[in-house]
């Protein structure tokens, strides 16, 4: 029986794509550190370590035919003192190095919305749009930039190769929960009496992965795919909130300008109290730039078809409750 390693296994995606691979018949191993809610009960092989302990990722990759690479530091407040650096491009390039030694079938690498630029706004994003390397872009991206150009390098010189970058991920199994699923819940909880004139393109963990899985199996090498969803206003996924679980949910529209100083407040406070924040300057610029991304190709070349976003909000929202995250009191 082959064996699929997975960095990142414990994360969003991570949680979603281990157990599709098991429901596959795979042996999987995966690369874990403290927190292991994700793969709690589950019939995987643990390695202690992570993307910067190259022993580790030996260990891991030993006699694996495939590659999954998820794991990634994600920030919205800047470099984290090199840590999204660290992590996300000499990371990716430990794991570029280890795939080679470990002599692996298939790395599928993945990347994000995030590694291309965001300009020119309002022009269609595709697969060739620029990748976000320059000096000048946000840490975040420029690390997802590079790390991808790292591994479509590495294609071009023998490593079969390919990448998926998906858009703003939502759906059930985030435990931790992630940047998204906060603010799913924060509107659920009407912890917001208003929402920000903006919106994502959402798509589901579990299209992000059925989408993954069909480029594992027909991704061409050295090929990135985008993984796509449904662009939605914050009102439009307030109310479907609102809709799916009979609560009155935030419907007022603030304007962008209004939250900017706001916004760098909220991150002056994250970087001396050492506290996430999802209010940022980086966040209202995204939730402004990414309204239009294709996923012709993905479709056309992998089979790939986002479900309906009423569903993943559905689905989403059951899940938590079933973790016991949802406070049931009506407004």
């Amino acid at each position: 029986m082959m064996t699929t390693a997975i960095t990142g296994a414990t994360g969003h995606v991570g949680a979603s794509l281990v157990r599709a691979l098991l429901s596959e018949g795979r042996r999987v191993r995966v690369l874990v550190r403290n927190d292991l809610r994700a793969v709690e009960g589950l019939a995987v092989e643990k390695i202690r370590g992570d993307v910067l302990d190259t022993d580790s990722l030996m260990e891991l990759f030993q006699g694996a035919d495939t590659v999954f690479h998820l794991a990634a530091r994600i920030s919205l407040t800047g470099s984290e003192g090199g840590m999204v650096e660290k992590i996300n491009i000499q990371g990716t390039n430990n794991v570029i190095e280890a795939c080679i030694k470990r002599k692996v079938k298939r790395l599928v690498h993945f990347s994000s919305i995030h590694a291309f630029t965001a300009h020119p706004v309002g022009e269609m994003i595709d697969e060739k749009r620029t990748l976000a390397t320059g000096e000048n872009e946000f840490p975040y991206d420029r690390s997802k930039a590079l790390a991808q150009q790292a591994v479509m390098d590495a294609a071009k010189h023998g490593l079969d190769a390919v990448v998926v970058n998906p858009t703003a991920i939502i759906g059930p199994y985030d435990f931790k929960p992630s940047f998204m699923g906060e603010a799913l819940l924060d509107l659920y909880h009407s912890r917001f009496r208003a929402v920000v004139d903006g919106g994502y393109n959402w798509v589901d963990s579990r299209d992000v992965v059925a989408g993954a899985l069909a480029a594992e199996k027909k991704g061409r090498t050295g090929e990135c795919y985008l993984l796509s969803g449904h662009w939605h206003h914050f009102s439009d996924v307030s109310r479907t909130i609102g809709q799916v679980s009979g609560k009155k949910t935030p419907s007022l529209i603030v304007p962008v300008w209004l939250c900017i100083v706001p916004a760098y407040f909220s991150l002056l406070i994250s970087k001396t109290s050492d506290t996430a924040t999802k209010f940022t300057p980086f966040a209202l610029k995204t939730i402004r730039t990414h309204d239009r991304i294709s996923h012709e190709k993905a479709s056309r070349e992998l089979g790939y078809n986002p479900r309906p976003f009423e569903e993943t909000i559905r689905d989403s929202l059951a899940w938590f409750k079933g973790r016991g995250k949802l406070k049931n009191h009506h407004d």
